[in-house]
């Protein structure tokens, strides 16, 4: 569990999903969500969009 310390989802504590070491960055669980287009396809013939967690800079968070 860690701490947003920084940020618009600052205050929250969640569970790190990732953590991407070569770019020093953590996904956390429900922090710094996204709305993504996605393209018709023949597995999803309508398209849409989904909401996706994107990485944060680790210095960003704290241990809780």
């Amino acid at each position: 569990m860690v701490k947003v310390i920084a940020g618009d989802d600052k205050g929250k504590v969640a569970k790190v999903l990732a953590v991407l070491p070569k770019t020093s960055q953590v996904v956390v669980e429900g922090c710094k969500v996204v709305k993504k287009a996605i393209k018709p396809t023949d597995d999803n013939p309508k398209g849409g969009f989904i909401h996706k967690e994107k990485p944060m800079h680790i210095s960003n968070v704290k241990k809780a």
